[in-house]
């Protein structure tokens, strides 16, 4: 449930003249708030709620005022008409400061998808275009994260280089099996492309514990989906890290 405070109707109406007030039924109306928009004379309505004979005699005096309908809402109490510089919309038009740990968590993804787009530039100029291909991959299921998060709807079964979310887990946890090698110590020796591999799983991690702020409960965590994907994402990019050192992506030429 919203609060609406005398705080927050301050904020928004400062040097605005309006006659009509509109709220939704759901929302709390604090009573210095109804006290201050009954200092200035501005007639709350509820909406859905059909008006008085009164209200609906008095409206047509009203003509030279504005009617404001408040177009966001701030999930910690609060209408605005316009939006804030210091805060963006969480989920449709529902408000949060920027700091926000759901906002954090997009602007790592953000991150993520731009680091991913310049070692897909690196390879691109060393014509590895089986990592670049492999990195559009990866680039997807982040994108498809985003998506899920900010639209708030389930994530699609993970599915990155041709490959589910067991296998992806068992390559990555035996790379003796798989790529005749020993798991990777991450080193400069391992040449500019390995490298730059290893810093977009680094990065994953630092948005997975962003995920894991952004949807921790009092139970676990909300979007077990989420943080998942992101596991196998950076599985993934280990994968292709083992990949990189053991001459796969130069075959693929």
């Amino acid at each position: 449930m919203s609060v609406l405070t005398e705080t927050s109707l301050r904020a928004e109406l400062r040097n605005k003249k309006i006659s009509q007030y509109f709220v939704d039924p759901d929302v709390k109306i604090t009573p210095s708030a109804r006290q201050y928009l009954k200092e200035r004379e501005i007639q709350l309505i509820i909406r859905d709620e059909k008006p008085s004979k009164y209200e609906e005699e008095s409206a047509p005096r009203q003509k030279d005022k504005e009617v404001i309908t408040p177009k966001y809402y701030a999930v910690m109490g609060g209408y605005f008409s316009d939006k804030p510089e210091y805060m963006t919309q969480l989920y449709g038009n529902k408000l949060v400061f920027k700091d926000h740990p759901h906002i954090a968590l997009r602007g790592k993804l953000d991150s993520l998808q731009s680091k991913i787009m310049e070692v897909q530039l690196s390879a691109s100029k060393q014509k590895s275009m089986g990592l670049v291909k492999d990195l559009e991959d990866v680039l997807i299921l982040c994108r498809n994260i985003m998506r899920a998060e900010v639209l708030d709807e389930p994530l699609a079964d993970i599915q990155v280089l041709d490959l589910g979310e067991k296998e992806l887990r068992e390559m990555s946890h035996n790379p003796q099996k798989y790529f005749n090698t020993k798991h990777i110590l991450p080193s400069w020796e391992m040449g500019e492309l390995a490298v730059l591999l290893n810093s977009i799983r680094s990065l994953i991690r630092e948005v997975e514990i962003a995920a894991i702020k952004a949807f921790k409960t009092e139970d676990g965590v909300s979007r077990v989906d989420i943080i998942k994907a992101l596991n196998r994402l950076s599985s993934c990019v280990y994968i292709m890290m083992l990949r990189q050192l053991t001459g796969y992506y130069k075959e693929e030429r």
